[in-house]
């Protein structure tokens, strides 16, 4: 959860920021005296919307461990830490990915696997879950996070959030526009976007980043299920990975980072922007996998 987590809400904030440093310094090419230059706004809204994406990609591996603090394991220093390691080193092989850094962090049962490329990600595991569940538990769950680094998630993600920026900062400015020329309608001596575009813009990047994240998320949803049926492949069956979903819904589950405390809401409009399906689900998808 915090993988996608994360990367959604960093790139919601590099998306506003870049268009509000956009309006600052007038980068407005597409409004001309005879309207929106609806061309130059797509490809303004393609920079924006991909370089959003791809800087919060670029960003997702150190933005992980510092929200999270994630100690990366360099050189195991007991038993358990070695087994770890080498756990992944095994599972990275099969899969046919580079080793990624192994890494440990404080709290509540979590795990995750984020970075910009396959052969360089990191895969983290809480206090909470290594202490909580049976070894194969562990490597069942080590195998879903490698499943998704191999899956190329994180990458698929950030295409799939280019694009849903992109129709976020182009609908933001059309509609922008539109309410600024509603409101100067018959004032003929302005040169340019007025405050209401500038207002509008901003407040609309954010409203309907949202909405694109709740987009992805449904995405992401998606995309456990095959992470979890990969990571059965990968283990060679189905019943380490049923056990662990199991396992997990018994726990108390970890807690955000404070950066993205406000995502995690239950019930309602909070099902919305769940990264993950309910664990009832996942498991009933492995065990019916192949039937």
């Amino acid at each position: 959860m915090k993988r996608i987590l994360l990367f959604v809400m960093t790139n919601l904030a590099v998306v506003v920021v870049l268009g509000i440093v956009a309006n600052l310094l007038g980068v407005n090419r597409f409004l001309t005296s005879n309207g929106l230059n609806l061309g130059a706004l797509l490809g303004f809204a393609l920079i924006m919307g991909f370089g959003g994406a791809i800087i919060s990609l670029l960003i997702s591996k150190p933005m992980a461990k510092w929200t999270s603090g994630v100690r990366v394991i360099v050189q195991p220093q007991n038993t358990d830490e070695a087994w770890i390691v080498e756990t992944v080193r095994k599972l990275s092989e099969k899969a046919g990915i580079g080793m990624p850094e192994v890494g440990i962090f404080d709290g509540d049962p979590n795990a995750f696997a984020t970075g910009a490329f396959k052969n360089s990600a990191l895969v983290a595991v809480s206090t909470g879950l290594l202490q909580g569940m049976t070894k194969e538990e562990i490597e069942a769950v080590l195998a879903h996070e490698v499943a998704h680094i191999a899956n190329g998630d994180m990458v698929t993600m950030t295409l799939i959030q280019g694009v849903m920026n992109t129709f976020v900062v182009f609908l933001s400015r059309v509609i922008g526009y539109a309410v600024d020329s509603f409101l100067n309608r018959g004032n003929d001596q302005r040169s340019g976007p007025g405050i209401a575009y500038m207002v509008t813009t901003i407040v609309l990047d954010i409203v309907l980043g949202f909405v694109a994240a709740i987009v992805v998320a449904w995405f992401s949803r998606h995309r456990e299920f095959r992470a979890d049926a990969g990571a059965a492949q990968l283990m060679g069956r189905r019943q380490p990975m049923v056990n662990a979903l199991a396992r997990l819904g018994g726990m108390h589950p970890g807690e955000l980072p404070k950066s993205v405390a406000a995502m995690g809401i239950a019930g309602g409009i909070g099902k919305l922007f769940s990264t993950h399906p309910p664990i009832e689900e996942r498991i009933a998808a492995l065990q019916n996998a192949g039937n």
